[in-house]
C-alpha cells in the first residue's frame, strides 16, 4: 500500500473495495501527474505531428498537380512510370513506392483525427500502392463533392485543368 501511495506522491487516501485497498486520487492531480511523468514522450509526439501536419501541407498539393486532368477518363490504364521489365532495380522501385503509398496511408488515417487533409492524404497514399481494385477505389473517393472541389481548388491554385470525372449513366453506372 505505501509503495502504491508513494508512486503517487503519496498524498493517496486508501479506499476499500472488492479487489483490497487502490488508492483514491482527484482526477486533477492524476492528469497533472501523468503530464509530469510523460512530458518528454508528449513534446516528441506534439513535434512529429507538428512536422507531418507542415509536410503533408507542401507535400499534398505537390502531388495532386501532378496527376494528369484526364486520369479519371482515360480508357487504358497506363503504367506507372516505373522501368519496365523484371530487373532488380523495378522490383526496387515498386517496393519503395508502395512503402511510400503505405506511410501516406497510415499519415492519412491519423489525420482524419488529428489536424491535415487526411482523405486527400488517404487517396495520394491508395494511388501510390498496387492492389487489385485500386483504381475503383480511387474513384469512389475523388467522387466525393468535398474531395474533389478539395483537389481541383489546389490544381487551380497552380493553374492545372481540373480533374476530369466519367460522366455516370442514367442508373449511377459510368
Amino acid at each position: 500500500m505505501d509503495t502504491i501511495a508513494t508512486a503517487y506522491g503519496g498524498d493517496a487516501a486508501p479506499c476499500t473495495t472488492n479487489s483490497g485497498s487502490i488508492p483514491r486520487r482527484n482526477g486533477y492531480a492524476m492528469v497533472v501527474e501523468f503530464l509530469r511523468v510523460h512530458q518528454a514522450s508528449l513534446w516528441l509526439i506534439g513535434t512529429l505531428s507538428l512536422i507531418v501536419f507542415v509536410g503533408t501541407l507542401v507535400a499534398i498539393p505537390m502531388l495532386v498537380i501532378h496527376i494528369p486532368a484526364d486520369y479519371f477518363t482515360r480508357r487504358r490504364r497506363s503504367s506507372d512510370g516505373s522501368p519496365k521489365g523484371y530487373s532488380a532495380f523495378r522490383l526496387g522501385s515498386l517496393v519503395v513506392k508502395n512503402i511510400v503509398g503505405a506511410i501516406f496511408l497510415l499519415v492519412g488515417i491519423t489525420m482524419l483525427i488529428l489536424p491535415g487533409q487526411g482523405v486527400i492524404t488517404l487517396l495520394i497514399g491508395i494511388m501510390l500502392l498496387n492492389f487489385p481494385g485500386k483504381f475503383a477505389l480511387q474513384r469512389r473517393i475523388i467522387e466525393q463533392q468535398s474531395v474533389l472541389h478539395a483537389v481541383n481548388w489546389m490544381r487551380l491554385k497552380a493553374r492545372k485543368p481540373a480533374l476530369k470525372l466519367p460522366r455516370k449513366g442514367p442508373q449511377g453506372d459510368p
